[in-house]
């Protein structure tokens, strides 16, 4: 007699697939609203820019392969990739790139390969690259923190930016565009400068980017709020941000004026958002709690690696897709011993 089981997610507790990614969007509010607070509301409307393309493109490929819509539809895993991929994007995106990123990823690396609980690869990872790659122009053009410009875009202006790419008082998104931090320090790095002196610009604070460390530190308490209703463990975080720090530190040891601080790896850019929300998807992951460490690991080793020495200021998602390839290797050699054996 052969056993049939469902896909994964396997879930431990008598809690369905909806309630695991609704918890996740609650965990990810409270990084909304400090996102909006210092870049103002183009998050929000790529976010429901995001959130109808996956709804509608999630509908379209159930129908396609004769699946019933309702309850995959209801069961919110297009709204988690939507509302991750709509927060990796520039706020001021054009609007086609939002669409054309969310579309990409739910039916290329969801549905062509089964659906959920079959994609070897994190959808909006996947999506996100596939526009980093295609249109790296719009995918660079960061706003300026608000306090920075003395420029705060309400919503108005926000989406006569996102679908217009001007301002209502025509201001252009050239004028307001600027240079990440992490782009700064790799830039300013090749140009022989030293972090110390970096770091006097007003891009930065005492422990990070001037910004980021906030919305860092909010998506880090909407990580631990998962940890404790169980939706993830500590493993794959702790291995992430754990790995990052150590190895940033010691090439801070080797030479503290050409590398930042471990903090500063840690505060800056994606990689805590990176390592609670998009590095322990389910599916994708690794599935025991020593490939976890191991997967974790090798995720915070990339991104310090492709921040320093590669083409890219930020190195989360080609670090994660990297790990996504080798997930099932590691889960092959890291299989926890069977009950009863020795």
């Amino acid at each position: 007699m052969q056993l049939k089981t469902s896909p994964a997610p396997f879930l431990h507790q008598e809690t369905s697939v909806s309630e695991i990614m609704r918890q996740v969007l609650y965990a990810l509010i409270p990084g909304i609203v400090v996102y909006v607070y210092f870049f103002g509301w183009g998050i929000v409307i790529n976010i429901v820019l995001a959130s109808v393309t996956a709804l509608i493109c999630e509908a379209l490929m159930l129908w396609l392969r004769n699946r019933p819509i309702r309850p995959f539809l209801s069961d919110n895993s297009a709204l988690v990739t939507a509302w991750l991929l709509a927060m990796a994007l520039p706020p001021f995106v054009p609007w086609w790139a939002t669409v054309l990123g969310t579309a990409f990823g739910l039916i290329f690396a969801k549905h062509l390969y089964g659906g959920l609980g079959y994609n070897p690869f994190n959808p909006a990872v996947v999506g996100y690259v596939v526009l980093l790659i295609s249109f790296p122009f719009e995918m660079t053009r960061w706003p300026a923190l608000a306090s920075l410009s003395g420029y705060y875009p309400g919503i108005l202006d926000s989406l006569s930016i996102i679908f217009t790419g001007q301002s209502t008082s025509g201001l252009t998104l050239d004028a307001l565009s600027s240079a990440t931090p992490l782009d700064t320090m790799k830039t300013e790095l090749t140009q022989f400068y030293t972090v110390t002196e970096i770091q006097r610009n007003p891009l930065f604070s005492t422990l990070g980017a001037k910004g980021w460390e906030w919305i860092g530190g909010t998506f880090f308490l909407g990580g631990c709020w998962l940890i404790y209703k169980r939706v993830i463990t500590w493993h794959i975080p702790v291995a992430v941000l754990g790995s990052l720090f150590v190895i940033s530190g010691f090439f801070v040891m080797i030479d503290s004026d050409l590398n930042p601080s471990p903090l500063f790896h840690i505060l800056t850019g994606g990689s805590i958002i990176g390592a609670f929300f998009i590095a322990t998807d389910p599916v994708s992951a690794a599935t025991s709690n020593k490939g976890r460490l191991f997967y974790g690991v090798g995720i915070g080793l990339l991104i310090y690696i492709i921040r320093t020495w590669g083409g890219y200021p930020d190195g989360i998602a080609f670090s994660v897709l990297l790990m996504n390839m080798a997930a099932p290797t590691i889960d092959y050699y890291t299989k926890p011993r069977v009950f009863g054996h020795e």
